[in-house]
């Protein structure tokens, strides 16, 4: 296993850590119903094997955003025999659910029973947007982990994050962070933080996390014919796990990636390629063909949406950015949830679309909104 610093914190991280978000599940695929047993070897193998970092979050593998999840308890279980002094352990405040003050200290002390632990190594503040980052300041934020740092429930400060460039700017400028987690692979450059996030928040001494390397699964088992057909003809043969992995690790801003292994065949050729990925390692020529695979992949991009949002709201409720975000995996990867499981029960759905055409006039891309809006719904409703 290779480690690097952890940004200022000089904290030594695998470069691979274990997301606890997807565990193995008991027959019946209820997301709670964690298969603990098969669950709990996977997670001591991989730290056995050189994992430090091991990452949860108060929702993970519950049955929604409002309230605990399985995952928390789980790797307090998981950690028992000694294996908790051999990690970095990370959890998130779960900023979404945040309304005053008192609740900070309400769900931190919460999460360190659940995980039964006297203090958490890396605290981040879950999924920031830009609706729950003006409402947490308000609510003093930053107050807070200065006095959970101070008091030892927390060693280090971070947050995740999901919306566009210029609000991550702007929370990294905003406190003495000491380390982030973004979504990054070799298809997500100009996607919500990107390159330039990642290259900013380090020059800041951020360390930097990264989720979704391998973009949910989907440049592993949804990749395109062609696309796989591009990486066969390469010099060097390697799964496509393996050139996802590496091409994020290539970068040397990059800490930790985070993945969620369920089974040991993935760890241990996760491991191995951990073992083994220097930054800066990839040559010109592998470079190149990435590239190669990664513009396959973006041709087949339906609608040239940037998720600026300048077209919403939609007064009749469509979530025009989510609809197109959907089509367009659909179209590069054969397969995508986000339409039934996040649009449609919110009722955000292209059918809803009453064709008036504001949107079209904010449209910086030009994009003939209603007419995309019906090839969303006719192959999705």
């Amino acid at each position: 296993m290779l480690y690097r610093n952890f940004g200022k914190t000089n904290e030594k991280v695998s470069i691979l850590g274990f997301g606890c978000m997807r565990l193995p599940l008991l027959p019946g695929g209820d997301a709670t119903q964690i298969d603990e047993e098969k669950s709990i070897e996977l997670v001591r193998s991989a730290i056995d094997r050189g994992v430090n970092y091991i990452d949860t979050a108060y929702p993970y593998h519950g049955t929604g955003m409002g309230q605990g999840g399985a995952s928390e308890p789980f790797v307090g279980k998981a950690l028992k025999d000694g294996y908790r002094e051999k990690v970095k352990l990370a959890t998130k405040l779960p900023s979404w659910l945040i309304q005053t003050r008192s609740d900070m200290d309400k769900y931190l002390n919460e999460q360190l029973q659940r995980l039964q632990t006297d203090h958490i190594d890396f605290y981040l503040v879950h999924a920031l947007n830009r609706k729950d980052w003006e409402r947490l300041k308000e609510n003093g934020i930053d107050e807070f982990l200065d006095s959970a740092i101070k008091d030892g429930r927390i060693k280090y400060a971070g947050f995740s994050f999901h919306d566009k460039l210029d609000l991550f700017k702007e929370i990294v400028d905003y406190y003495d962070w000491s380390f982030c987690q973004i979504q990054y692979n070799y298809l997500d450059e100009e996607f919500q933080a990107g390159t330039e996030g990642l290259k900013y928040a380090a020059e800041r001494g951020l360390g930097i996390t990264i989720m979704e390397p391998l973009r949910g699964g989907k440049l592993v088992n949804n990749l395109p014919e062609e696309a796989k057909d591009a990486f066969n003809e390469g010099d060097i043969k390697r799964t496509s796990a393996e050139w996802a992995l590496k091409w994020v690790w290539n970068h040397p801003e990059v800490s930790v990636i985070l993945s969620g292994m369920n089974s040991m065949d993935q760890i241990t050729e996760n491991i191995k390629v951990a073992s083994e990925t220097e930054a800066n390692s990839l040559a010109e020529k592998e470079l190149k063909l990435i590239d190669k695979v990664n513009n396959i992949i973006k041709n087949k991009v339906k609608v040239s949406c940037t998720a600026c949002e300048y077209c919403m709201p939609c007064p009749a409720g469509v979530n025009i950015p989510g609809c197109f975000t959907a089509y367009n995996n659909y179209s590069m990867f054969g397969k995508d949830e986000v339409y039934n499981m996040m649009l449609k029960p919110r009722n955000q759905l292209a059918s809803n679309c009453v064709e008036c055409g504001k949107c079209e006039t904010h449209c910086p891309q030009g994009i003939p909104i209603r007419q995309e809006l019906k090839k969303v719904k006719a192959l999705f409703e």
